[in-house]
């Protein structure tokens, strides 16, 4: 199976649901993104890490394995997000000690966390890209860039008093439902949704 290279285009904080934030990874070669659902820990060890300029007064946990790793000469070579069932990404991590590679399972948000750290790539096989890829399109008369623009900053501090709204259940809506639904989520950029749209997608298609 052919691997598509992956990079982060940033993370977007959901509107719906407190807590709730969508990684966007994108296609390096295309135009399609993969937005993935995490949690709160796991928005801001990514978005630490990708703002190079913020240091934690104590390390994350990511930063301790990187530190951890680092003293042991352990090398993260690259991560794979090798399936996705019922809506939940897998990932491996890809090591190397000695000359001798290793193969470790990790959720994906740890993943791309040590990814980022030790600047190793980012990995999906096509087909789960043709299965969760979501396309995003553009007016001619907007900018891509600002169109698509996420701001990492606000996923440092997130509001303690935005409200708490229970998840969207979308299992009663029908597939040409949940298409409509998808590519509106998809206009207004809300992430988030579209991703838990999709993934019901994902589920009912693969049965």
């Amino acid at each position: 199976m052919s691997l598509v290279k992956l990079n982060i285009k940033g993370i977007s904080y959901s509107q719906t649901q407190n807590g709730a934030y969508a990684l966007i990874l994108n296609e390096v070669d295309g135009d399609r993104k993969l937005p993935i659902v995490i949690g709160a820990f796991e928005a801001q060890s990514i978005a630490i890490a990708l703002e190079k300029e913020i240091k934690p007064p104590r390390p994350l946990t990511h930063d301790l394995f990187k530190n951890f790793a680092d003293r042991f000469e352990i090398i993260v070579k690259q991560v794979i997000i090798h399936k996705l069932v019922d809506g939940v990404f897998y990932s491996s991590i890809i090591c190397e000690r000695d000359r001798i590679e290793e193969i470790i399972d990790a959720r994906t948000s740890d993943a791309i966390a040590l990814a980022l750290r030790f600047n190793a790539p980012i990995f999906t096989y096509k087909s789960i890209l043709d299965k969760a890829g979501i396309h995003l399109n553009f007016d001619g008369n907007e900018d891509a860039e600002d169109k698509e623009e996420i701001l990492v900053n606000d996923i440092i501090e997130p509001e303690a008093d935005a409200p708490t709204t229970s998840k969207e259940s979308y299992k009663t809506y029908s597939l040409s439902e949940l298409h409509k639904m998808l590519e509106t989520a998809v206009n207004n950029e809300d992430y988030e949704k579209a991703a838990r749209i999709r993934d019901e997608i994902s589920k009912r298609e693969t049965k």
